[in-house]
């Protein structure tokens, strides 16, 4: 209906401006004429079929310029609407190539304004869509070289006998082995969840989150003990649509995440329910994060210190993962450090399976 009501807009405006053109070459012709014909007849006292041949060569002449007059003006103000549509064609036509577009100008006002102001925000989005792609593809091909170098390395020093096969070896490759599994599965598992595609598998049903929550405590009761001498644990009963396995993993790249990173004794998790809204937050002292990076932890292959590629997993995707399930959850993940008191906050919303 909004694309009909544009067209029809600048439809209304190219009519407007024909009948404009056509009034105009009307008064031009009439009024000319008119005057003309007045003039012979008092002036010149021309008159009877004398008046009649030069009124019909005056008003040739007369609309011919007119026509000429009114195709000037009518060119280029149509030029000056269509101009946006122009730019707007060139701009399409570099990105179908393959090239980032320049910013298009908007008219001053108008739906051409709010159509070249989407096209500008669309293209934007495609070539920063691109440059995360790239960058993915990038982090991609980091994450696999070192294994692989190790990897092709023993086979090539195995293959040349420089060294000889032992279960201490073998062992080595086979944790090479998995670990670039690992980094695959979780790329898999990260691009799943951003389509939308997990869901098709694993459709959301009516949980209580507070029951899944504690699931995935009792889980790592023995490694929170053991780390944290104090822990402040709050879970109050809420209701939500979710996917079990999908939260499950949030709390658990969290948890580890928490653990692995800790630098202190106190652990403090909250899991209340306000309104619509099921919020949980988990504080605790950990490493120094540079609050102005804050946001990046939560970006693909991230890591605070190169040194940490080889822990958790080494890829950098747990928290990147963990943002996708709670964005397709309809719902919110963010820090809050001052660099060193980290407080990770998940919202979700919440209510009855009726309501959802």
């Amino acid at each position: 209906m909004s694309v009909f009501k544009k067209f029809s807009d600048l439809l209304s405006k190219l009519v407007a401006l024909n009948s404009l053109v056509i009034l105009l070459v009307i008064l031009l012709a009439g009024f000319s004429v008119k005057d003309y014909a007045c003039f012979l007849v008092n002036s010149e006292d021309v008159t009877g079929q004398d008046l009649v041949d030069t009124l019909n060569g005056f008003l040739w002449m007369v609309s011919i310029a007119a026509f000429v007059i009114a195709g000037l003006f009518h060119y280029f103000t149509v030029r000056k609407i269509v101009r946006p549509i122009r730019h707007l064609s060139l701009a399409a036509k570099e990105i179908k190539e393959g090239r980032a577009p320049g910013k298009v100008d908007a008219p001053s006002s108008g739906e051409l304004k709010e159509l070249t102001e989407n096209f500008n925000s669309m293209a934007a989005s495609l070539v920063s869509i691109q440059e995360k792609r790239e960058e993915m593809l990038r982090d991609i091909a980091h994450e696999l070289r070192t294994p692989l170098t190790n990897i092709n390395g023993y086979l090539e020093a195995l293959q040349n006998g420089v060294v000889e096969g032992d279960p201490e070896l073998f062992g080595s490759l086979l944790e090479e082995s998995r670990r670039i599994t690992r980094i695959v599965e979780l790329i898999t598992e990260l691009n799943s969840w951003n389509t939308g595609i997990y869901f098709m598998e694993k459709p959301i049903e009516p949980l209580a989150i507070d029951e899944v929550l504690t699931e995935s405590l009792n889980a790592f009761r023995l490694k929170l003990d053991d780390s944290f001498e104090n822990q402040q644990i709050h879970i109050e009963q809420a209701l939500i649509m979710g996917n079990k396995d999908g939260l499950k993993q949030v709390f658990t790249n969290i948890l580890q995440n928490t653990l692995d990173y800790n630098a202190g004794k106190e652990l403090a998790i909250d899991a209340s329910l306000t309104g619509s809204q099921y919020t949980i937050t988990f504080s605790h002292t950990g490493q120094f994060i540079d609050p102005e990076k804050k946001d990046l932890i939560f970006e693909r292959f991230y890591r605070l210190e190169e040194s940490r590629s080889t822990k958790v997993n080494g890829a950098g995707l747990g928290l990147a993962i963990a943002k996708s399930i709670i964005t397709a959850h309809k719902g919110d993940i963010d820090l809050k450090t001052d660099g060193s008191q980290h407080t990770f906050k998940i919202m979700l919303p919440a209510g009855s399976a009726e309501k959802m």
